[in-house]
């Protein structure tokens, strides 16, 4: 199932994903820093959405209240609560 997050005080416009078997795939940033995406993408490539979710909650970048990750950790509980 694909998925499309519009994201909220970030630089990046909004964050595209597939989820097979609960599992995160092919997680795409619109906007922001290239490289910190290019990470992110890989680093939660294969990883179950409950666990994308717990893991990158709450990190905030700079003087902001939420982060890319975050956003992506919004969009996998709203995932999650939405079942």
């Amino acid at each position: 199932m694909h998925y499309n997050y519009k994201t909220s005080g970030v630089c990046a416009r909004n964050i595209e994903f597939d989820v097979e078997d609960g599992v995160i795939k092919n997680v795409r940033f619109s906007g922001g820093c290239d490289g910190n995406h290019k990470g992110i993408q890989r680093l939660v490539e294969g990883m179950k959405v409950e666990d994308v979710a717990k893991t990158l909650q709450g990190i905030k970048c700079g003087f902001r209240q939420t982060s890319c990750p975050d956003q992506l950790a919004k969009a996998c509980q709203e995932l999650i609560d939405s079942k």
